[in-house]
C-alpha cells in the first residue's frame, strides 16, 4: 500500500503555487536558394503564468488554476511565418502579413482529486505522445478539454481525456486548429528501476487514430557508466479530407514509423545511436489534424524530423557537461542525421536529407537568478532537389531563449 495523494492534501490554499517564466525568444530561418523574403525571423517578448491551487480537504478535493501568457513583439518582426508570433488575417501588397504588437492568450480550469485519481477540465498544456502541446516556440499550445490521470496502482500511471479546442503557439482564436473532439487514452508501467514502457492511443474525429508504444532498458556497466536502450513507434491511420505534410488526402492512408536507440552515459558523457524508419502509404504527419504540434517522441526529431515516406534514417547524438570544468549548468549537445530512400511522389531520383545539430544551454545553479536559463540552437539543414521540392528547403536555423523564472507564491 502506499500514501492516497488526496489524504495528504493540506487545503486549497495552502498547497497552491503561483509562477511567472519571463521569456524573450528568437527564431530565424535562413532558407537558401529561395526568392528574398522567405525567409522567417521573430523576436519577441511574453511572460507566461500560472495560478495552481491546492485540493480542498476530504473525500473528495476540488481546485482551480489559470494559465496564461501576454507577449509583445521586439522590433518590426517583418518576416513571420515560423509559427512564434501571431500575424492579421489581411495580405500586405507584397503578399507578407503584419504582426501582431502584443497579444494575450489562456485561460481557467477546474479539478478534483478522489484518491489518487485527478480529473482536470479546462485550458491545458498536453505533454502525451500521441496529443503533445508545441512548447518549442514563444509560448505553449493551449488544449481545452477534460483529461483524468490515474495511480492507483503502484507504478501503474493511466491518463483517459477528451479535447474540443485546439490552439497553436502563433494564433489569438483559443480553437484556432478548429478541433472537433479527440479522445485521448493511455498506460506507463514501471516494472523496475531498469525496465519501463508505455502505449498511448488518440482518435481525432473525421482526422486519424494514432498509437505510440515504447519500451525502454536501462542497465549499470562498470566504471560507473549506464547504457540504455530505447524502442518507440507509431501506427497512424489517416482519414480522406485529413491534411498531411504535403497534400490533404482523397483516400484513407496510413504510416508506421519506429525508431530504436542505444545511449551511453558515463559521468560528464553522454552519447546516443538512433536508427527510424517509415513505412507506409505516406510518412509521419503531426499538427496539421488538431493532433499536438509536438506529437513525435522519437530520437531522430531537430529541425526536421526524418518522417518522408519510406525513409530510413540513422543519428548520433552527443551530449557534454562542463561540470568538471567549473561549470554547473553548461551543457553542450551536437547531433548528425542523415535520411534516405524517400519515396517522392512523382519524382524519379530518392530523397535525400541531413542535419547537423549544435545547442548550448546555461542554467544558473544558485542565487537569485537561480533557474535562469539562456539556450543557444543552431541547425544546419541540407536535402537533395527531389525532396526540398515538398518538404523543406536548405536551411539555416537560429534559435536563442532566455527563461527567467519567478515563483510567486
Amino acid at each position: 500500500a502506499f500514501a492516497s495523494e488526496q489524504s495528504e492534501s493540506k487545503g486549497f490554499v495552502e498547497d497552491a503555487e503561483g509562477s511567472v517564466l519571463f521569456r524573450t525568444g528568437y527564431l530565424t530561418r535562413d532558407y537558401k536558394g529561395t526568392k528574398p523574403g522567405t525567409d522567417t525571423s521573430s523576436f519577441a517578448q511574453t511572460a507566461i503564468v500560472k495560478l495552481d491551487s491546492g485540493f480542498t480537504k476530504g473525500t473528495v478535493g476540488f481546485g482551480a488554476g489559470i494559465i496564461g501568457d501576454a507577449s509583445f513583439k521586439l522590433g518590426e518582426n517583418g518576416h513571420t511565418g515560423n509559427g512564434m508570433i501571431p500575424t492579421h488575417p489581411q495580405n500586405n501588397a507584397d503578399g507578407t502579413k503584419d504582426a501582431y504588437d502584443h497579444w494575450t492568450r489562456g485561460g481557467a480550469y477546474v479539478k478534483a482529486r478522489v484518491s489518487n485519481t485527478t480529473a482536470t477540465y479546462g485550458t491545458q498544456v498536453l505533454d502525451l505522445p500521441v496529443l503533445a502541446s508545441n512548447t518549442a516556440r514563444l509560448v505553449p499550445e493551449y488544449f481545452t478539454g477534460v483529461l483524468v490521470e490515474s495511480n492507483e496502482i503502484e507504478n501503474l500511471n493511466l491518463v483517459a481525456g477528451k479535447f474540443t479546442e485546439n490552439q497553436y503557439s502563433n494564433q489569438i482564436n483559443s480553437d484556432g486548429n478548429e478541433l472537433d473532439r479527440a479522445v485521448v487514452w493511455g498506460a506507463k508501467y514501471k516494472f523496475n528501476d531498469q525496465l519501463n514502457s508505455s502505449y498511448y492511443g488518440v482518435d481525432v474525429k473525421d482526422k486519424l487514430q494514432r498509437h505510440y508504444v515504447n519500451a525502454n532498458y536501462s542497465y549499470t556497466l562498470a566504471n560507473d557508466s549506464t547504457l540504455t536502450h530505447d524502442f518507440s513507434g507509431y501506427h497512424t491511420e489517416f482519414e480522406a479530407g485529413s491534411s498531411s505534410n504535403i497534400e490533404t488526402l482523397t483516400e484513407d492512408k496510413q504510416n508506421s514509423i519506429w525508431a530504436i536507440s542505444s545511449t551511453y552515459s558515463k559521468d560528464v558523457h553522454n552519447v546516443m545511436l538512433a536508427y527510424q524508419q517509415n513505412t507506409g502509404s505516406l510518412g509521419y504527419d503531426y499538427g496539421n489534424n488538431a493532433d499536438g504540434a509536438q506529437s513525435i517522441y522519437l530520437p531522430n526529431s531537430y529541425l526536421s524530423d526524418f518522417i518522408g515516406k519510406d525513409e530510413k534514417s540513422l543519428g548520433l547524438q552527443y551530449n557534454y557537461s562542463f561540470k568538471n570544468q567549473g561549470l554547473p549548468g553548461l551543457n553542450w549537445t551536437t547531433a548528425f542525421v542523415y535520411g534516405w530512400d524517400i519515396d517522392v511522389v512523382g519524382k524519379e531520383q530518392e530523397g535525400q536529407e541531413r542535419e547537423f545539430f549544435n545547442q548550448v544551454k546555461y542554467t544558473v545553479q544558485s542565487g537569485f537568478a537561480k533557474d535562469t536559463s539562456l539556450r543557444l540552437r543552431h541547425s544546419y539543414y541540407r536535402a537533395n532537389d527531389s525532396y526540398k521540392s515538398i518538404y523543406m528547403n536548405d536551411t539555416n536555423e537560429w534559435r536563442i531563449w532566455l527563461d527567467i523564472p519567478v515563483k510567486l507564491f
